[in-house]
């Protein structure tokens, strides 16, 4: 039986799927760099609370989806989606440029500059790679093809932490990081060069450059269609939910199981591991159809798991003066049924993920279609800052545990997902799915 995997013969999707996968890598890679320097050298340098640092740099990476995502939808819904792609990423060099001086000569300033560039930069690239796919792929591969994009969106994250952990440590660890980032950048943009030609769906398109009334318009326009908004609604729940888990992980892995760097990476590898593997398996047990059936499937295990995890936590008794590594937190009793929550949650998450994003994807209107990604963009922003107030007001306004946030989170879960499933039923028989096959170049 044919896989998703046999996509990466054809150009039209192995081009955008390593121009995508190499933008994420150079993310991740470029903030958990600044993150750790933000840790262990600039906070002491410019006397600022680290909180007050690493929180000041995620609002200055997410700002700009609010800010740009209507326009950067405008944008790739008005002109050629290879040649835009290109322009971007010789944007994304100059800023790593940019980054490298403020790397070597310490410019703590000039880094959060090139924050928010990237964050911008990744505003204007979403809707274009997103509203590509359906152009690009013929109906029966827009599942597997978004399968495989959420695969390499969850490796690359991982990734990039891992590679900015491991540079941080070598002799003269700037100098790595620069030039890491540097090389990064160059390669995504050898491999948008491969992207075809991909007509844009609305040439004379007039663009509004007015960025708030762009952005109210752009809502206003989604809300219009109810199937698509509640599609929306649930893609940027997955968003809410996986930063509301993540985030904590570093703490998580410290103080509730006493645990070192190497057991933050071991927990992150599971969940994105379950994210991928899960990802995959959408185009199989949905038998390559833009189908949501496998949507309650993914809302039950993000709360079963989620609960489960509260439970296996409070069963533990950890009882170390000092921090574990790997081989000593697996030997203790209840440490594996912890991995396998984590594990199950992210293969829940690509269960609950990939047919929301096809299914986004399959409905968008052809002329609105990047647009619809700027909106969806916007509302994702929107949840994970919502993810970080919860976080505060739960963890440290209402004194809960760590665990408890993971209970409280999967029960609303659990009452968010009857909500969107009911809501999704019942505008689904005015919903009406697009025709996927605009550009469909076979033999590239």
């Amino acid at each position: 039986m044919a896989t998703q995997f046999q996509l990466f013969k054809h150009r039209r999707f192995t081009s955008m799927f390593f121009t995508q996968f190499l933008g994420a890598f150079n993310d991740n890679v470029f903030k958990q760099a600044l993150l750790l320097v933000l840790t262990f050298t600039a906070a002491s340098k410019i006397g600022f609370e680290i909180s007050v640092l690493n929180n000041l740099a995620a609002m200055l990476f997410i700002l700009p989806y609010f800010l740009f995502s209507a326009v950067a939808g405008q944008l790739a819904d008005k002109y050629e989606k290879a040649g835009l792609t290109r322009l971007i990423k010789i944007l994304e060099i100059v800023i790593m440029a940019v980054a490298t001086v403020g790397f070597v000569f310490e410019w703590y300033s000039l880094l959060f500059v090139a924050l928010f560039l990237m964050g911008t930069h990744s505003t204007f690239f979403g809707p274009i790679k997103y509203a590509y796919l359906p152009q690009a792929m013929r109906n029966d591969e827009l599942v597997g093809a978004n399968g495989l994009f959420q695969m390499g969106t969850s490796l690359s994250i991982l990734l990039g932490m891992i590679v900015a952990g491991f540079l941080a440590q070598m002799a003269n660890p700037l100098y790595w990081v620069s030039a890491c980032v540097l090389v990064i950048a160059v390669l995504g943009y050898l491999a948008a060069r491969f992207i075809p030609l991909t007509p844009a769906v609305q040439p004379n398109l007039k663009v509004n450059w007015n960025i708030f009334t762009t952005s109210a318009d752009t809502i206003k326009y989604l809300y219009s269609i109810p199937y698509l908004f509640f599609i929306i609604l649930g893609n940027s729940w997955f968003w809410f939910y996986g930063a509301t888990f993540l985030t904590q992980t570093p703490e998580f892995s410290k103080v509730i199981l006493h645990g070192n760097e190497s057991v933050v990476i071991l927990l992150l590898t599971l969940f994105s591991i379950g994210v991928s593997i899960g990802s995959l398996l959408c185009k199989t047990l949905t038998k390559n159809q833009v189908s949501l059936r496998l949507l309650p499937f993914g809302i039950a295990g993000l709360s079963l798991f989620a609960i489960d995890l509260y439970w296996s936590l409070s069963s533990m008794t950890i009882d170390a003066n000092a921090l574990l590594g790997i081989t000593a937190l697996s030997a203790l009793p209840g440490s594996f049924r912890v991995f396998f929550d984590l594990f199950m949650l992210g293969f829940s998450g690509g269960l609950y993920i990939v047919p929301l994003y096809a299914s986004m994807q399959a409905y968008a209107p052809q002329s609105h279609r990047a647009r619809v990604v700027g909106a969806n963009n916007i509302f994702n922003a929107l949840f994970m800052v919502t993810a970080a107030i919860f976080a505060i007001v739960v963890l440290n306004v209402l004194k809960l545990t760590l665990p408890q946030l993971f209970l409280v989170t999967g029960i609303f879960n659990l009452v968010f997902g009857v909500f969107l499933y009911l809501k999704l039923n019942k505008h689904s028989q005015n919903a009406v799915i697009q025709n996927t096959d605009e550009l469909n170049p076979s033999n590239l």
